[in-house]
């Protein structure tokens, strides 16, 4: 019972009112933290060498890695799945 109250206030999965609380959550704890998260834009080259196809994914996981500081796992995640 306890827990139907608790996710009873919630929209459904995926909801944008959730969505919108995960992100401020997140920005809350990168500014607790000193990281500056990336602006979209500065991520517009890595999305171009992705754009040119498989041949140049090496190249978008670098460059992504050197415009985010992510870990050569996270970055390659990310590039994967279309960050």
């Amino acid at each position: 019972m306890a827990l139907f109250s608790i996710f009873s206030n919630t929209e459904p999965a995926g909801g944008k009112s959730q969505l919108d609380r995960i992100e401020r959550k997140l920005d809350l704890l990168l500014e607790n933290l000193g990281i500056q998260a990336p602006a979209d834009d500065a991520l517009e080259d890595v999305r171009a060498l992705v754009k040119q196809g498989p041949q140049r994914k090496i190249a978008a996981i670098a460059l992504y890695r050197e415009k985010t500081g992510a870990s050569l796992a996270e970055a390659k995640r990310a590039i994967e799945n279309d960050f």
